[in-house]
């Protein structure tokens, strides 16, 4: 196991990686940037190095910095979290080149799950199941006659996209040339590639991932998260089990990421992002080749499990700790995404966090103290807040009163969104899908 470890990000992540490290006995080392001098895991690490200013660009979506900074520091590997370089080829590429360790899939994994056409064709070779679709497109108008082809509705994403930028809905010619475009010149903007491509769109459909662990020898399933409940395509509460699997249905989907997984060569933690029709057909979204921002609903689920410490074993050359089959779990979990932000126009809310109280008895992973300064430069998220009950009934119920004991003031929070959530028949009754917040 490694004695140093460099944590190249910010926030709750960096907090919540940092306390494995601790847990561990490694020496933990944050990077900070202009903006985040005093901030809580730059506080909580055993070290920390500068890296730049302000802006993202040039502090955490800067390879060379960092990579310096792990040398300054001494450190021997890096834990990329989520976010920021956390799937980047090239940055997995400057740290092995510089003699560390990359905590993570290898790069040419990471280049084939970056490459959303290349990640489909890989999938469907290994018999998952995609959408019908089309591309990739370099130019926008050879994507002009899938409409008539594939059939209408069609989503346009972005080839090397992700976090939703740039995606669109097409109902015809018309919105399909103009989702296009959009999807083009993002792709450009956020990704340094214009090439889209189309597949089928589902209406009424669910999101769904499976939790993914390898090792190079071993590939394991942690069971499935359910995502549906989104805006912007950001998922904001997250629960599992999710309700519009059965046995049967679960078991052909985790065994399908399974043996994708497998078929791809992947080492390290991931999930398989899959969509689900009315109708309970399932088909491949996408890899998130990486630490998910709601892990922790599946470590409560499957207690004893640290997700974060199987991907410090896996680099380490120690290998999963899991046994061979998926670990029990038992009762439901809900995790509540806390964001600074407007509630009704959900508008970052940049400020000092003048108030904090959490609840007691739920697990919170928490970016900020009272007194910090959310900046106006990164994703506003605060914290999350995970519930885990004896059945969904009573996680429902838990996530409730937890939410109505949260005190955050200085800035406007999205608390009020969680609770109309959970109190919204459509979700209560587990009978919704991705447009229950748009809806």
């Amino acid at each position: 196991m490694f004695d140093s470890v460099l944590v190249a990000n910010r926030g709750e992540i960096a907090c919540r990686i940092i306390r494995t490290l601790r847990r561990l006995g490694i020496r933990s080392v944050a990077v900070y940037s202009e903006a985040d001098v005093g901030a809580k895991h730059v506080r909580e690490a055993d070290h920390a190095e500068p890296i730049g200013e302000a802006p993202a660009p040039a502090s955490y979506l800067n390879p060379g910095g960092i990579v310096e900074a792990a040398r300054r520091s001494g450190a021997r590997a890096v834990h990329p979290g989520y976010g920021f370089l956390s799937e980047s080829s090239s940055f997995a590429k400057a740290c092995l080149g510089a003699g560390l360790v990359w905590i993570g899939p290898d790069p040419d994994v990471l280049d084939l799950t970056g490459d959303k056409v290349a990640a489909r064709r890989a999938f469907d070779a290994a018999g998952f199941p995609v959408l019908p679709g089309a591309g990739p497109f370099a130019d926008p108008g050879e994507a002009a006659g899938e409409g008539s082809r594939l059939g209408y509705p069609l989503m346009v994403k972005a080839v090397m996209g992700g976090g939703g930028i740039g995606m669109g809905v097409a109902t015809d010619d018309a919105s399909l040339a103009a989702a296009v475009e959009t999807a083009s010149t993002r792709g450009a903007r956020f990704f340094a590639d214009p090439a889209v491509y189309v597949e089928r769109f589902v209406p009424h459909a669910r999101h769904i991932e499976v939790q993914v662990v390898a090792d190079g020898s071993r590939v394991v399933h942690l069971f499935e998260r359910e995502c549906s409940v989104q805006r912007r395509h950001q998922k904001v509460l997250v629960e599992t089990p999710s309700p519009a699997l059965d046995d049967a249905l679960r078991e052909r989907m985790t065994s399908a990421a399974v043996a994708a997984m497998r078929s791809i060569g992947y080492r390290g933690l991931g999930t398989v992002e899959c969509v689900i029709t009315p109708d309970g057909e399932f088909f491949f979204l996408e890899v998130n080749a990486r630490l998910q921002v709601e892990h922790p609903i599946t470590e409560v689920m499957c207690s004893g499990v640290d997700l974060v410490e199987q991907q410090l074993r896996i680099a380490a050359g120690e290998g999963i700790t899991l046994g061979p089959d998926p670990p029990e779990r038992s009762g439901h979990a809900i995790e509540c995404r806390l964001y600074a932000e407007d509630p009704r126009t959900f508008l970052p809310s940049p400020g000092t966090l003048s108030r904090l109280e959490l609840p007691e008895g739920v697990r919170t992973d928490m970016g900020y103290d009272a007194g910090d300064l959310v900046p106006m430069f990164y994703d506003p998220l605060i914290g999350k807040l995970v519930v885990h009950g004896s059945n969904r009934e009573d996680a429902i119920g838990r996530a409730r009163r937890a939410l109505r004991a949260t005190l955050i003031e200085g800035v406007k929070s999205n608390i009020d969104t969680h609770l109309r959530i959970l109190d919204d028949e459509r979700f209560v009754s587990g009978r919704y899908d991705t447009g229950l917040l748009g809806k």
